[in-house]
């Protein structure tokens, strides 16, 4: 025994073997403190993809998840977070890792065939100015009583035609949708057929007997249909192909912004055409105010209703054809008396610039609210992201 260097005189003892931390026989070793396993590094853009798992699994391409994402409120600010430098770029990732990552792989739904059908709708987009024309001549041709039911006949026969027309193509719209504004157009049709002659009429103490028909800008409203449909259709192709060219949000709303305002304008052109044609032809007012206006107010909530935007149509439809009711209801309530005021507003618009200033009035300031909308929604990439069964 050698004495402890620490304590004088003392021995030190041998090692108790009892003490030292041997492995055991059953299973355990002594426990001995050991460092907290590290947790990997979060991947935020696989938190995004969980979050957005329906999304990507649908996507037919990066595109759809961009839109995807601006819908839900992802801008390109959003993206910097996720080191991309736009909502394009981060898509782009997504769409990959989808197809990679076994995690989040799936079995995409195959797209719907859409063969044959660009021909379809070309062709149906003139079927509702075909029977508007018909009907036309039969009424023309007609008197009395058979004019009469010529009219009926046709107007249900123009009306069964817009609906085959618009059930397909670039202007179909989302089920239920429809029978949101469908009342409010056939208001503001029948009333750019019947509604000046029954101003007039009403304002000259009227109406003694029939009042005339406008039917020049009715047919040129229904031939109008197809050159409206085409111009979606192109709408929708070079949206298309500006969304696959941009690299971010705000340069694809740049770029189809004037693609909007220029297809607008194209349409415009096409209905003034035609009116100025079907008022030749006719024999009678063109309408170009009234019949104009209508005519932007029915393409822009048709535009809007056909990429998912219902709300905002229905208010401007229903709005204008709720103040051309209140005109002319103001015009016959003013007969009772102590109420000749209630048509004043109506008789300077109408002594001022002719009957069918009061629903050019209208629809021009519904149309225009109507544009301004547009210009907000449809500049966005979500609202061309999923290509429609025409294109």
């Amino acid at each position: 025994m050698s004495p402890d260097p620490l304590v004088p005189g003392s021995v030190t003892a041998p090692p108790d073997p009892m003490a030292i931390p041997w492995p055991v026989d059953d299973g355990h070793v002594a426990a001995t403190p050991t460092p907290a396993p590290r947790r990997g590094a979060v991947d935020p853009v696989k938190a995004l993809m969980h979050r957005h798992r329906e999304l990507c699994e649908r996507a037919v391409d990066p595109l759809a998840i961009a839109a995807g994402l601006e819908a839900h409120g992802v801008t390109d600010r959003t993206a910097a977070r996720f080191r991309h430098r736009d909502v394009f770029s981060l898509a782009e990732e997504m769409y990959a890792r989808v197809s990679r990552d076994g995690e989040e792989s799936t079995e995409r739904e195959p797209v719907p065939s859409t063969s044959g059908a660009r021909g379809g709708w070309a062709v149906l987009a003139l079927l509702p100015g075909a029977l508007c024309a018909a009907a036309v001549t039969g009424v023309r041709l007609t008197d009395g009583q058979p004019r009469l039911m010529a009219t009926v006949l046709g107007a249900v026969a123009v009306a069964l035609g817009l609906c085959v027309a618009l059930g397909r193509g670039p202007l179909r719209t989302p089920s239920g949708t429809t029978s949101r504004t469908r009342v409010w157009t056939c208001w503001l049709i029948a009333y750019a057929l019947l509604g000046d002659g029954l101003l007039a009429a009403g304002l000259d103490g009227g109406p003694h007997g029939l009042w005339p028909l406008a039917t020049a800008p009715v047919l040129a409203l229904a031939l109008a249909c197809a050159p409206a449909t085409w111009c979606a259709h192109l709408l929708s192709v070079h949206a298309r192909r500006k969304l696959a060219a941009s690299r971010g949000l705000a340069e694809f709303a740049d770029s189809v912004k004037p693609l909007l305002l220029g297809v607008f304008a194209l349409h415009l052109g096409a209905l003034v055409a035609l009116l100025a044609l079907c008022g030749a032809i006719l024999d009678e007012p063109a309408g170009y105010a009234g019949a104009g206006a209508l005519g932007a107010l029915l393409l822009l909530a048709r535009l809007l209703t056909a990429h998912g935007f219902t709300h905002t149509p229905v208010v401007a439809l229903r709005t204008a054809a709720l103040i051309e009711a209140i005109a002319l209801a103001t015009v016959f309530a003013s007969r009772l008396p102590g109420c000749t005021f209630l048509a004043t507003p109506v008789e300077t618009v109408a002594y001022a610039w002719g009957p069918g200033a009061v629903p050019a009035l209208v629809c021009g300031a519904a149309a225009l609210v109507l544009l301004v909308h547009v210009i907000r929604t449809l500049t966005r990439a979500s609202a061309h992201a999923l290509p429609s069964g025409e294109t």
